[in-house]
């Protein structure tokens, strides 16, 4: 098995300061009972508990300076149009956000909003629940669903203040199995059906997480066609890539903080999966995105998606897209809610780029990689039971599986991390 890098030593040149030597192992049996109640009653208290006091590095003042975000309008990828003003206006708008710092927020995308918030507020009912309930669905060690509160079964400092519940999401909905529905109903008890099942814009018995899960997928798969235009790869490269992949979604809970400028609710990182895309629950702001050295944040627009580049999606474009650094601020007299799907890969599918991407003007050569291969179920194992998900994801995860690969330039490597260091959660 190789080093766990929770056990290895790095300088301090981390951008945001979370240097190896004092990233938190799993806790010892995470997951106990007694972690989440404490942990529940730090919500109402008037100072936060020191796990959660986060390193000055990591917590730094946010920036007046809002994200220059690019608005997408996706209509055209959506409607399966074809190579027209709007999609290429897309793909130009899509490349520079992603050369840049790897966010942008979609318009266009179709998402019924009578189901957009019934998944809001269906996630608001889950935790508005008794912690003993909640705890029903409790994340295992090792595993991306279920309930978590603080992230407590994993970490014992720099604690996020949050809660979240996770389940996945599979393309299996014409064979008629309601996966998400099956989640609920197995894992959390028959009475937590209406959580996966309810009535939204006069449509009754419809599955809300089935059928939002299912429309995040195919805006995800739209906006891979985006993608592959603006790379030059062509509109069904990554589409075809992702269509029988994995997704996660999460569904995100912020409470009102006593001493927000001590904590954050999601520490400074880049997302493990391909293509994250976020729906925000009114007005609340909390996403920041680290842009030559300021926490600039992402302004909540009506009715739009924001998306952002994760590390497999940097390594099948040979880090020409930057995975998005990022992080949740909270407040001190508002909650924030959000919902968050992962679009992955299938778990034994190869992350390599595409061979267009590596070829050379004249097509005689390759350019070198950056990244060796891997699968999505190697970077899920990494990340949940080896790694602490930060800046240098990909770049460690490279070393975990030992990548002494001919193909990938080590100084080519190092080389694209610090770029990404200086000027890209």
């Amino acid at each position: 098995m190789p080093e766990d890098p929770h056990h290895r030593s790095r300088g301090s040149d981390h951008p945001v300061g979370m240097d190896v030597a004092r990233r938190v192992p799993p806790a010892d049996g995470g997951g106990d009972d007694d972690d989440a109640a404490a942990i529940g009653l730090c919500w109402g208290q008037p100072k936060i508990p020191d796990p959660f006091v986060w390193p000055l590095a990591d917590a730094l003042a946010s920036s007046e300076t809002e994200l220059d975000a690019p608005v997408v309008d996706v209509g055209a990828a959506m409607r399966g149009g074809g190579d027209g003003d709007g999609m290429r206006r897309a793909a130009e708008q899509v490349a520079a956000a992603c050369a840049s710092h790897g966010l942008f927020q979609v318009t266009g995308h179709g998402l019924d909003p009578a189901l957009a918030r019934a998944a809001l507020d269906g996630a608001a009912a889950f935790f508005r629940l008794p912690l003993a309930a909640k705890q029903r669905a409790r994340r295992a060690p090792g595993d991306v669903t279920g309930y978590a509160a603080a992230h407590v079964d994993r970490f014992t400092a720099n604690l996020p203040w949050k809660e979240t519940l996770s389940f996945g999401h599979r393309d299996h909905w014409a064979a008629g199995a309601h996966v998400v529905v099956d989640y609920f109903t197995s894992v959390l008890g028959s009475d937590f059906k209406p959580l996966g099942v309810c009535v939204y814009h006069g449509h009754t018995n419809r599955v809300v997480y089935q059928d939002y899960c299912e429309a995040m997928k195919q805006v995800s798969l739209a906006i891979m066609e985006v993608i592959g235009v603006s790379l030059g790869v062509g509109r069904s490269c990554y589409r075809d890539f992702f269509a029988d992949g994995c997704s996660i979604m999460r569904c995100n809970y912020y409470p009102r903080c006593p001493e927000p400028e001590r904590a954050l609710g999601t520490g400074p990182h880049c997302d493990p999966s391909a293509l994250t895309l976020l729906l925000q629950d009114g007005a609340v702001d909390g996403l920041q995105v680290l842009v030559d050295g300021e926490w600039r944040p992402v302004r909540p627009r009506p009715g739009a998606l924001v998306v952002n580049i994760g590390d497999t999606f940097t390594a099948l474009s040979n880090g020409r897209y930057r995975s998005c650094l990022h992080r949740a601020v909270v407040h001190r007299e508002r909650e924030r809610r959000s919902l968050a799907f992962f679009l992955c890969p299938r778990e034994d599918r190869v992350v390599r780029p595409p061979p267009r991407l590596l070829a050379t003007a004249r097509g005689q050569e390759e350019r070198r990689r950056r990244y060796p291969d891997f699968t999505w179920a190697d970077m899920a194992r990494f990340t949940q039971r080896h790694y602490r998900a930060d800046a240098r994801t990909l770049d460690a995860l490279a070393r975990w599986l030992g990548a002494a690969s001919p193909t990938c330039d080590a100084a080519t490597s190092a080389s694209q991390s610090q770029d990404k260091a200086q000027e890209t959660v």
